[in-house]
């Protein structure tokens, strides 16, 4: 075999490992520092509990200025609804507690309930959180505001001699939530599911 085929193989062989390269269809984990200012989700920073998108599980505490009988204490369902009285079902889920108030308040407006109607928002409890991967229990834990990776972890025995200890992933909301590459000190939100990577060496 003369040189020529030799380079032409060689030429080949790195365009076919280029070209497979290129057929990933799962996107790598965004960086936390764009993880935490939107990345690919937009302009919501992602990092902060005054962002905090209301979700199935959580707990609400509605209260209704002057009104005791339309305040009260409400869990959302499945669907992330809940029901007042008055107005019936709300919509919660994929609302910021700050949205919910102007929901509510413009629910007992237009129903002609109440004329200037003052609504505050606050959430009881929030949905729990998972970590999974390499930790000594893994599983659901219950969240706690200012919470960050380190904690979870702690909360969950710890790292196991497998894990890597810089390579660890938070989908942000959930299974179908945007993926972010986390830092120990990178904030945990409600619904998050943390994943400890395997190290391999």
């Amino acid at each position: 075999m003369d040189w020529h085929r030799q380079i032409a193989m060689l030429l080949g062989l790195v365009l076919g490992l280029g070209l497979l390269g290129g057929c990933s269809s799962a996107p790598p984990p965004m960086p936390v520092e764009a993880a935490a200012t939107g990345g690919a989700a937009g302009g919501e920073p992602l990092a902060d509990i005054a962002s905090y998108q209301l979700g199935p599980g959580d707990a609400l505490r509605v209260t209704v200025f002057r009104h005791e009988d339309l305040s009260g204490e409400f869990a959302l369902d499945g669907e992330g609804y809940f029901a007042m009285p008055l107005v019936g079902e709300i919509r919660a889920g994929g609302q910021t507690a700050r949205q919910l108030e102007n929901e509510v308040e413009l629910a007992l407006k237009s129903g002609g309930y109440l004329v200037e109607p003052q609504v505050s928002i606050e959430v009881l409890n929030y949905r729990p959180f998972y970590i999974i991967g390499e930790v000594n229990n893994p599983g659901s834990f219950e969240y706690v505001n200012g919470m960050t990776v380190i904690n979870a972890v702690a909360l969950a025995g710890g790292f196991t001699y497998r894990a890597d200890h810089d390579d660890i992933v938070i989908s942000r909301g959930g299974s179908s939530g945007p993926a972010m590459q986390a830092a120990p000190d990178t904030k945990v939100l409600p619904g998050d599911i943390i994943e400890v990577q395997e190290r391999f060496f």
